[in-house]
């Protein structure tokens, strides 16, 4: 059994619009200021945060999900990223308490600050409020015992008397003020349809970005005192995962894929319920020299967790990004291509141009080659997207949509590919406005169970599209898997 206790702060907030991520982002930056080594991370599915936070520390940001990975990994991915740091920064998600629907406590960001056994820092938005803000603080601190509110940062906070005001009212909730720090638009950071536009399409407006958060909060907040509750936090015990390490061990076998008409629950599609791995019986050290796998990149392909690559790379692949919108070719070699998720609706015309990469993707697809999309990546393989040609891999459309498809889901492999045999089940995440027709294939990727029973995506040669992000470290018998089709094809 390993034990770490870096020091580590979880930066929460009553609800979305606070500005956890000025704080987390600035906290970050101003700690690695200091020549702190600081590691970065974000509760949730969320891909962009991640961004700023690596930019403000020069470490890669990442995602801490109960949901997607399970609470028991929340843990091991913690110890991972955290090690050799000097302290750690988690940025929560929505509200404190606010965790998947219907699952109660599951994702939150309370539920991640327990498993990791950390003080939570509550930014609280001030802005239309005084000595109520007492009652709030109060609130939340006394909600769960087993969360610990050790300081409060007051946000958007208009003037000296205002300052005065907030701070009388809170010497009676027993949480001290850790920071104030005022309304300043410098440190907004733009948004669009899907929230927060990514660090790889502002380039020097988010360098500047990221600069005004870390002196807003050096000025603001007392640094010290946030150390020295960051090094407060209890052990966390375990082991840190490990890419190699858990690829070298048996996958169990797989559940038998379900009916999606009406049927009753099945208990083992419930959070606690088992979670098996997509097996193939392959072993890492049997696979040999180096298999080269594409993986999509640049301002249109923002969206991915580090542990894929990771994942890859200790199957037995050499990981080699490409950018789609700038590069004519798909990297010499390429054995595998990994498409993940992004904003290419937003440069539809700039991808539909980019006509001699566009034609290598369809040609290499329609090859056999292993391909695995996700959400962009899917959009991308379609005939067009918002009338703009695309690869023309997949017999579908893509266009804006009306509606926000967002949430987390409850998915099984209803088809062997190139990721999973058909039974395996994952945890998965939605996070779109586009529209895809057909929505599945004659062999579909997923069939989800929630929010409502339907089938998804399409599994194709050697083709892998669908809407569903996943998180690989909750099965890493897909990269696995995976890797191997690579390497046979």
């Amino acid at each position: 059994m390993v034990t770490s206790s870096v020091p580590r702060l979880v930066i929460a907030a009553p609800s979305s619009g606070s500005g956890k991520t000025t704080v987390a982002t600035g906290l970050m930056a101003a700690f690695a200021a200091r020549g702190l080594a600081v590691s970065p991370h974000k509760v949730g599915p969320d891909y962009i945060d991640p961004g700023y936070h690596a930019l403000a520390t020069g470490r890669v940001g990442r995602n801490l999900d109960a949901y997607l990975c399970g609470p028991e990994l929340v843990g091991p991915l913690f110890l991972h990223g955290a090690r050799g740091c000097d302290i750690a920064v988690v940025e929560g998600v929505m509200g404190l308490y606010d965790g998947a629907a219907g699952e109660g406590e599951l994702a939150s960001t309370a539920h991640v600050a327990k498993l990791l056994r950390a003080p939570v820092v509550l930014v609280v938005d001030a802005s239309s409020q005084s000595r109520s803000v007492a009652a709030l603080v109060h609130g939340f601190a006394s909600w769960d015992p087993e969360v610990r509110v050790g300081g409060v940062i007051l946000n958007k906070v208009g003037s000296d008397r205002h300052e005065a005001l907030l701070r009388e009212a809170l010497e009676s909730a027993g949480v001290p003020v850790l920071g104030v720090l005022r309304r300043v638009d410098q440190v907004s950071t733009p948004s669009r349809h899907l929230g927060l536009v990514p660090v790889a399409e502002r380039q020097g407006a988010a360098v500047e970005a990221v600069a005004a958060m870390a002196e807003q909060v050096r000025v603001g907040c007392d640094l010290e005192a946030l150390v020295e509750l960051a090094r407060s936090a209890g052990v966390v015990a375990g082991a840190a995962w490990d890419a190699g390490e858990v690829l070298g061990s048996s996958p169990p076998p797989p559940l038998p894929v379900p009916s999606l008409g009406a049927a009753p629950p099945d208990p083992r599609f419930r959070p606690e319920g088992p979670r098996p791995q997509a097996p193939d019986g392959l072993s890492t050290a049997a696979l040999g020299s180096k298999v080269r796998i594409a993986v999509a990149g640049g301002a249109a392909f923002t969206f991915s967790y580090a542990e894929h690559s990771e994942l890859l790379a200790a199957a037995g692949a050499e990981v080699v990004v490409f950018d789609p919108l700038r590069d004519e070719q798909l990297p010499d070699g390429t054995r595998g291509l990994v498409i993940g998720g992004g904003f290419p609706e937003v440069y539809a015309s700039e991808l539909s141009a980019n006509e001699r990469l566009r034609k290598a993707v369809g040609e290499l697809a329609l090859s056999g080659v292993p391909v695995a999309a996700e959400c962009a990546g899917l959009l991308y393989l379609c005939r067009e997207l918002d009338g703009q040609p695309m690869c023309g891999v997949l017999d579908a459309t893509a266009r804006m949509g009306e509606r926000l498809t967002l949430g987390y889901r409850d998915a099984v492999a209803l088809s062997d590919s190139v990721l999973a045999v058909a039974g395996t089940r994952m945890r998965g995440h939605e996070f779109h406005r586009t529209v895809v027709e057909p929505g599945a294939g004659g062999a579909p990727a997923w069939g989800v169970r929630a929010p409502e029973r339907r089938v998804e995506g399409f599994v194709e040669r050697g083709v892998h599209a669908s809407y569903l992000h996943t998180h690989w470290a909750s099965e890493p018998g897909v990269a696995r898997r995976f890797v191997e089709r690579c390497r046979t094809s």
